[in-house]
C-alpha cells in the first residue's frame, strides 16, 4: 500500500551520444514548504544499509539515479496518518532511476542490493543541524535498536 505524503517518482532520463540526463528538481513541481535547502550524495558499499531513521521536522528529497540499486523501505509512523503502520518498498537505481520524497514521521532506511557502491543523492528541505550547525540533528534512529519493529532485513 502507498503510504499517505510519500511521492516515488521514476526519473525521465534523456540519453544521447554524450550520456544521459535527467531533472531531479523542479521548483514547479512540489510545495514550496518542501524544496530542498541544500543537497549532499552519499556512497553506499554492496550489501550496505542506511538507516531506518526518521524526521521530526524535516522532509528529505532522495535521488535514486544509479549507480547501484537500492531496496527503499519506508513505515508510517504517524499515528494521524491514513495509512499509520503501513509499510512500503520499492527498488530504485541503475534498474529504475527515482525519486522518494519522506514526509516527516514516516521511518525509512535503504540497502545497496547491487555489487557495486551505489550512489544516493539527497536534497532535504531543513538544513542539517540548523543554520550554522548549531542545532541538534532531526532524526530519530532506529537502527542501533535490536527490539526495533522497523529493520531492513
Amino acid at each position: 500500500m502507498a503510504i499517505t505524503g510519500v511521492v516515488i517518482r521514476h526519473l525521465q532520463m534523456y540519453a544521447d551520444q554524450r550520456g544521459r540526463l535527467g531533472e531531479v528538481f523542479r521548483q514547479d513541481e512540489l510545495d514550496p514548504e518542501l524544496h530542498p535547502v541544500m543537497a549532499y550524495i552519499s556512497f553506499t558499499k554492496p550489501g550496505l544499509k542506511r538507516g531506518p531513521h526518521a524526521h521530526v521536522d524535516q522532509t528529505d528529497f532522495f535521488c535514486f539515479p544509479g549507480p547501484g540499486d537500492f531496496r527503499v523501505v519506508l513505515w508510517d509512523n504517524r499515528p494521524e496518518s491514513q495509512t499509520y503502520g503501513e509499510r512500503q518498498e520499492v527498488t530504485l537505481g541503475d534498474c529504475q532511476p527515482g525519486i522518494v520524497v519522506i514526509p516527516p514521521g514516516v521511518v525509512h532506511g535503504y540497502i545497496n542490493v547491487s555489487d557495486r557502491e551505489g550512489l544516493v543523492l539527497n536534497c532535504p528541505n531543513r538544513l542539517y543541524r540548523g543554520p550554522g550547525r548549531a542545532s541538534a540533528v532531526d532524526e530519530i534512529r532506529y537502527e542501533d535498536d535490536t527490539n526495533s519493529k522497523f529493520t531492513l532485513d
